[in-house]
């Protein structure tokens, strides 16, 4: 079976953080983020509609300029996410550059400013010269993207400001049988993304749902009753889940809320910017170590644990950091403890 979200790190584990999920069946990613991001291919870019800022330190924001640049004369209704004060960090890079020439730009960023109750949002249209518009709020409960296929979570986290962590999970698989599908005499084709779409916003059993292929040259069609195909065709299974943590300090506060965030997840991203030895070091900074991240993924149960965001001062070198991580999520290493 495929898995619907293709996650990628966006640099080696000693650079920029950042995360890029392909979701593969919808021709579109989202990206975790705005590290260095230059290195990746702008066709890649333009598949994103939405991103995901934990905080706005230098190393996790600095791309927003180059994404910017990419996106500026396109069609493009570009969806940031960041966390409190998000929206006065964003209109601040806007304000470093002069804006008398796009009036005739289509681009608009909305901005979606997370903080504890509220989820304040307000678009910047490059007509305007970013000017602020269409201003709203809504109340806070945890998701801040909900869309037919997945959702995103969100949880505030300590890095002496707030720093968000994420979830990102697919709604319920929906897998064709594959000898059901041969019996039809219909291939495979776009026409089951649009079934799986229909059942997810569950739509009327009666709406009609179209298979077209081609074949031999001429294009064929067949009709069929949605709750007829959902009933013969599909199997419900758990969706994936995808977390991403980044730039805390190992508290218990902290522990409980990642914990609730990345639970079960089939693989957390997390950060790790120093050994066990330099745990001193990492409380200071508000960072965790190995030990501290392969502790936290044993204690949500996660499938598989990718810590990366090391520390220059190793030398580049991860193997101790992913041995330290893994030895820890295994249970060889004993569970650190939070203070």
């Amino acid at each position: 079976m495929k898995p619907a979200f293709i996650p990628r790190l966006i640099n080696h584990p000693f650079g920029d953080p950042g995360l890029y999920v392909e979701l593969r069946y919808l021709g579109q990613a989202l990206l975790f983020d705005l590290g260095r991001i230059d290195r990746r291919p702008a066709t890649s870019l333009f598949k994103l509609h939405h991103v995901f800022v934990s905080h706005t330190h230098m190393d996790h924001f600095i791309g927003f300029d180059h994404l910017l640049r990419l996106f500026l004369a396109r069609e493009r209704d570009l969806h940031l996410y960041g966390p409190p004060g998000f929206i006065e960090n964003v209109r601040g890079r806007l304000a470093g550059y002069t804006w008398n020439l796009i009036e005739s730009y289509p681009l608009q960023l909305t901005v979606h400013e997370i903080g504890p109750q509220r989820v304040r949002s307000v678009a910047l249209p490059a007509r305007t010269a970013f000017t602020p518009e269409q201003e709203s709020e809504r109340p806070f409960d945890g998701v801040i993207l909900d869309e037919p296929d997945y959702q995103v979570r969100t949880a505030h986290l300590d890095h002496k400001i707030p720093s968000m962590g994420f979830a990102l999970e697919e709604k319920t698989r929906l897998n064709v049988r594959p000898e059901r599908l041969d019996a039809l005499g219909v291939p495979a084709g776009r026409w089951l993304n649009e079934l799986k779409r229909a059942v997810r916003e569950q739509r009327d059993p009666d709406t009609e749902i179209v298979a077209e292929w081609r074949s031999e040259g001429e294009t064929h069609r067949r009709a069929f009753q949605l709750g007829a195909l959902r009933d013969d065709l599909l199997v419900e299974t758990a969706g994936q889940k995808l977390a991403y943590v980044v730039d805390t300090i190992f508290t218990r506060d902290n522990m409980q809320r990642i914990c609730e965030l990345v639970q079960g997840a089939d693989i957390l991203f997390c950060e790790s910017l120093f050994l066990d030895a330099e745990r001193d070091e990492a409380t200071k900074r508000h960072h965790l170590t190995a030990r501290q991240a392969g502790t936290l993924a044993r204690a949500a149960g996660v499938k598989r644990l990718e810590n990366f965001h090391f520390s220059s001062r190793y030398e580049r070198n991860p193997a101790p950091f992913r041995a330290e991580a893994q030895a820890a999520f295994r249970g060889d290493l004993a569970a650190d403890v939070p203070d």
